[in-house]
């Protein structure tokens, strides 16, 4: 038979590690007023003008941060990739060039297998950024621009479990991406492209992704006969045909629900007498969930893609889903 835990225990324990990382955390905030603020500024800098990449590393938990930081920048605008410590001292320092800007995670600042990344990046002069908790380590005395964290005990019992300091570092790197990106005006569009799959890629899917177009289009000319638009929407598949001007612009849709409201001598009319006037179109440049609210919206299961008044495209529901977006 199991033991019966205290959960009242076990629930205060929780509550005071939570507690003590977010006390962390406002002690980082306030070192950026008290210090830390004029580095910061200048490592951002430093960055901005590197004509490399962003080398970030560290060791044990600092590198599981470092790997977390370097996919934070690479994926804000911020060219970056992780180097493990180890595997650098055994031919990976080569992955490291003049340009480039080393990142560099220790609590100590003494993080032995860190050692041969500082001193290949004194050697060929390639800009470092220590980010470290002991003012007089190795690596805060090393680093061109040194980012100190605040001193903070860790959260647990024992202070050799790195909880607090591991916090305050990630934080730190966030810190560091959302302030460049920034600086680079990093959009929505942009982050779409480093995020195709997913829900993130979902959400940020434009129109333009997604819509048929082409051979796809069920487009007629205005006076087409219904003999003949009704082969048309039999051939695309969409259910639905557009109809457009001399001058090529969108000027009505012949739906399902067209069709069955002229039954009675629906062959002997031209689409203009059948199509409805004016239909929802969405932007070729649109988000594709703004399209599928639409679609929701006005209950229907095609939209045609317009640029300007001109069909160019056109987006069945069944796209939006199947491209994860709901």
């Amino acid at each position: 038979m199991t033991e019966t835990t205290d959960h009242s225990a076990l629930i205060a324990e929780g509550r005071r590690v939570v507690e003590a990382e977010a006390e962390a955390l406002r002690a980082l905030g306030a070192a950026m007023d008290n210090g830390l603020g004029e580095p910061f500024a200048s490592a951002v800098d430093m960055i901005l003008a590197a004509k490399g990449r962003v080398i970030v590393s560290g060791m044990g938990k600092s590198g599981h941060i470092a790997r977390k930081v370097a996919a934070t920048l690479a994926s804000t605008g911020t060219p970056a990739h992780f180097v493990h410590p180890a595997e650098a001292s055994h031919g990976d320092l080569g992955m490291m060039a003049t340009g480039d800007v080393a990142l560099l995670l220790s609590n100590s600042g003494e993080t032995t297998e860190l050692a041969d990344m500082i001193a290949y990046t004194r050697r060929f002069s390639i800009n470092l950024i220590g980010i470290a908790g002991r003012a007089g380590s190795t690596l805060m005395q090393r680093s061109d621009v040194a980012l100190l964290l605040p001193q903070v005990a860790e959260a647990g019992d024992s202070s050799f479990v790195p909880t607090t300091s591991t916090t305050m570092s990630l934080a730190l790197g966030d810190a560091l991406a959302m302030a460049l990106m920034q600086h680079r005006r990093f959009t929505p569009a942009h982050f779409r492209e480093f995020h195709p799959g997913g829900k993130l890629g979902a959400q940020l899917a434009r129109v333009s992704d997604l819509m048929h177009q082409g051979e796809s289009l069920p487009i007629v000319p205005s006076g087409t006969p219904m003999s003949e638009a009704l082969l048309v929407i039999s051939q695309k598949g969409f259910g639905v045909v557009g109809v457009t001007d001399e001058a090529h612009n969108l000027t009505g849709v012949v739906t399902d629900g067209d069709l069955r409201r002229h039954m009675s001598g629906l062959l002997d009319l031209t689409v203009d007498d059948v199509m409805t006037q004016q239909p929802s179109t969405i932007a070729v440049d649109a988000l594709a969930e703004e399209a599928l609210a639409l679609m929701n919206t006005r209950k229907i299961t095609c939209l045609f893609v317009t640029d300007g008044p001109r069909p160019v495209g056109i987006l069945h529901i069944h796209d939006c889903l199947r491209a994860g977006i709901v």
